[in-house]
C-alpha cells in the first residue's frame, strides 16, 4: 500500500469526508480517467462505462463494463476510509482523489480515483473537464 506523503498528495490538497465525496463521485462516472488500489489500476476508455453499487451494507463497488460484460471491479469499505484527499494531478487536466486509511502509526492511500476535473461542492458551477 502506498504511504501518504507530501509528494503523494501534491499541491493544494482538499480534504473531504467519505460520504460527500462518494455522493459526488457517483454523479460523475463519465469523468473518471482511472481508479484503483495500490495493487491494481483500472483505466477508462471510450467504449467502457463505470457502474456504482453496494455489496451488502458495508462495501461499495465500482465496476467497469463494456456493454454488459464486467471487465474490472474495485470494492471500497467506507468504514476504513478516514478521509479523502484530493489535489491536481501531475498531468494537466487530472485530479487525484485518494481514500486514506489511518491507524495510530500509519496513513495509507488504500483506494484512488483520477478524474478529469476537481471536486465541485454541491450547487457549484462545473469545472473544466469531460462532459458529464
Amino acid at each position: 500500500m502506498r504511504r501518504v506523503t507530501e509528494t503523494t498528495l501534491m499541491e493544494d490538497p482538499t480534504t473531504l469526508s467519505f460520504e460527500p465525496f462518494w455522493n459526488w463521485l457517483v454523479s460523475h462516472p463519465n469523468c473518471i480517467l482511472r481508479a484503483g488500489t495500490p495493487d491494481t489500476v483500472i483505466y477508462d476508455d471510450d467504449d467502457l462505462h463505470w457502474h456504482f453499487g453496494a455489496e451488502g451494507d458495508s462495501t461499495m463497488s465500482v465496476q467497469v463494463l463494456r456493454g454488459k460484460r464486467l471487465l474490472g471491479e474495485i470494492l471500497v469499505e467506507p468504514e476504513q476510509v478516514s478521509y479523502v484527499q484530493g489535489a491536481a494531478g501531475e498531468e494537466e487536466g487530472e485530479y487525484v482523489f485518494e481514500l486514506v486509511t489511518e491507524s495510530e502509526s500509519d496513513q495509507v492511500a488504500s483506494w484512488f480515483f483520477v478524474l478529469s476535473h476537481g471536486y465541485e461542492a454541491e450547487g457549484a458551477a462545473p469545472l473544466h473537464g469531460r462532459v458529464h
